[in-house]
């Protein structure tokens, strides 16, 4: 999302915005497992991630019109390696997110109620309905909108990841699942969608160019869970209804819109212990550990490469080659 115009793009030097960033990380790959507890006391693991950092993601503009609650992309929180922003986004047409470029990184749109429909320059199109999930790959670059397909308030997330310096510039592709299609699993009052990686023993289809988990969880009251998280890797949560204990049995309560970032350990452990249903997402990615500079919808990794994206851009040449001609229905 984050639709910026072309006129934006030429005016404004990159040099003025670019935001560059060193992060430090392990380069590893261990497969997440599942794990309950009859305890309430327990946390499931000898060392549990707790919740080092908290961000309520606040409503701001963006698009033409639309309301977004960011949270990862804020000053309070910039960037978690490999995530570059998440939006809860509410959009009511005429509003939505008209043609706009990326270049650099991934997108994953999930929608919660409502539907969105994509269009992009090489004339791939599509509706996303309610809990379908895009997983668009950018790569060299893509032009696309994503507008509101029927009335009423359209809500949903968007994930940004980045990808690593050697897949910035593939060949856009897309990964879509109907939200039929996307496995899910049960235990002991807890339901999970597995849009990505693994839980409860059922894996996402979904390829993750860089490794990734992708969890959307729904705890009846009184219900706890314990997931298993790759050391290696970030992770962070964040909620979408209800009120949850993350971390430890004795953390205070945490009401939904908001980011918890999690420190280093075995996995998380989260306990309902309100009279309604927990909604969260949990999210968590192998970090690239790779300079990040970002000019808006372009992320690459020096600041030569944003001015030649932004060049690549206004003069229509390598991946923006259709962008001269096409414009969005």
């Amino acid at each position: 999302m984050r639709a910026l115009s072309r006129q934006f793009l030429v005016n404004l030097h990159p040099t003025r915005i670019a935001n560059t960033r060193n992060n430090k990380g392990v380069y590893s790959f261990i497969r997440g497992i599942t794990m309950s507890t009859s305890s309430d006391q327990s946390s499931g693991f000898d060392s549990p991630r707790l919740v080092v950092k908290k961000v309520l993601a606040k409503p701001q503009s963006e698009g033409d019109g639309a309301v977004v609650r960011r949270s990862i992309g804020r000053s309070e929180l910039k960037y978690i390696d490999p995530f570059l922003m998440l939006d809860e986004f509410a959009v009511s047409p005429p509003a939505g997110f008209p043609d706009h470029p990326h270049r650099g990184f991934e997108t994953v749109t999930y929608m919660l109620q409502g539907a969105f429909t994509h269009q992009d320059f090489a004339g791939h199109t599509g509706t996303i309905r309610t809990g379908d999930v895009q997983w668009m790959t950018a790569g060299r670059g893509i032009i696309h909108s994503e507008m509101p397909a029927a009335g009423g308030t359209q809500t949903g997330l968007q994930l940004w990841i980045n990808l690593a310096s050697k897949d910035k510039m593939i060949e856009p592709r897309y990964q879509e699942l109907l939200d039929e299609d996307i496995p899910r699993a049960e235990e002991d009052g807890v339901e999970v969608k597995v849009l990505a990686g693994e839980s409860m023993g059922v894996h996402s289809p979904v390829y993750t160019r860089t490794p990734t988990m992708y969890l959307d969880f729904a705890l009846k009251p009184r219900a706890q869970y314990h997931q298993s998280i790759p050391e290696s890797w970030n992770a962070f949560v964040y909620t979408i209804d209800g009120e949850g204990v993350f971390g430890i049995p004795n953390s205070s309560p945490v009401a939904a819109h908001h980011a918890l970032l999690l420190g280093p350990g075995e996995g998380l452990s989260v306990w309902n212990r309100s009279s309604r249903p927990l909604r969260f997402v949990l999210i968590g990615g192998q970090p690239l550990n790779e300079p990040v500079v970002q000019y808006g919808p372009f992320v690459m990794n020096t600041q030569a490469e944003i001015d030649q994206t932004v060049e690549d851009y206004h003069y229509a040449k390598n991946g923006f080659e259709m962008a001269r001609h096409w414009r969005s229905n």
